[in-house]
């Protein structure tokens, strides 16, 4: 009368251990194309290396290594144009402000003149309307006028000039905020020695 049952129970056993033996194949079967998977395309489970702020920035900073960190984005969270290697944006100026944790991609980067541009200087002048200067940002060309003044009309003092970073308003200064304008040397004097005469202001170009 025992016997049955004893049968029965080898039986289950028998099934379980079959479909335990099952089981562990599959999974070494997986394990066997994950990793081929990885060896194939390294980024499959990684990412790929994404230039990130490492805090807030804001428009025409100055990039340093302080201010940036390299993170592992996969594919479908990296918007286009992205910057993977911290040696493509050191020493580079911001065209805009910027958000902690948010990818850098080259729009983002400012076109300006190296400082060591041969015959170019960098020159600061307070624009007259803080509006205008609102409407700056970094890699901007500009055309420099002065204001005209009694016995001296209007006039271009520098066309093609490029905007490479802008101050804050300040509220205790009337002329408003200092803008640096990198342009050729034959007329960055002029411009700086009006700019402390007349009120300067630029059309955008």
């Amino acid at each position: 009368m025992d016997v049955l049952p004893k049968l029965r129970s080898i039986q289950l056993n028998r099934l379980q251990s079959r479909r335990t033996r099952l089981t562990r194949r599959w999974l070494a079967v997986g394990l066997l194309v994950l990793g081929a998977l990885l060896l194939v395309h390294p980024g499959f489970a990684r990412g790929a290396p994404t230039v990130l702020a490492a805090h807030d920035l804001p428009s025409g900073a100055v990039l340093r290594a302080a201010d940036l960190r390299l993170a592992e984005l996969p594919g479908e969270a990296r918007p286009a144009g992205v910057l993977s290697t911290l040696d493509a944006v050191d020493g580079r100026l911001l065209a805009g402000a910027v958000r902690a944790g948010e990818p850098l991609t080259d729009v983002r980067l400012a076109t300006v003149p190296a400082p060591d541009d041969p015959g170019t200087a960098t020159v600061p002048v307070r624009l007259a309307d803080v509006a205008v200067a609102e409407l700056l940002q970094p890699g901007r060309r500009v055309d420099v006028i002065a204001a005209p003044e009694p016995g001296a009309p209007a006039s271009v003092l520098a066309g093609g000039a490029t905007v490479v970073t802008v101050g804050h308003p300040e509220s205790a200064t009337p002329k408003g905020p200092l803008v640096l304008l990198r342009l050729p040397e034959a007329v960055a004097t002029q411009v700086a020695a009006i700019s402390l005469e007349r009120p300067v202001t630029v059309t955008l170009r």
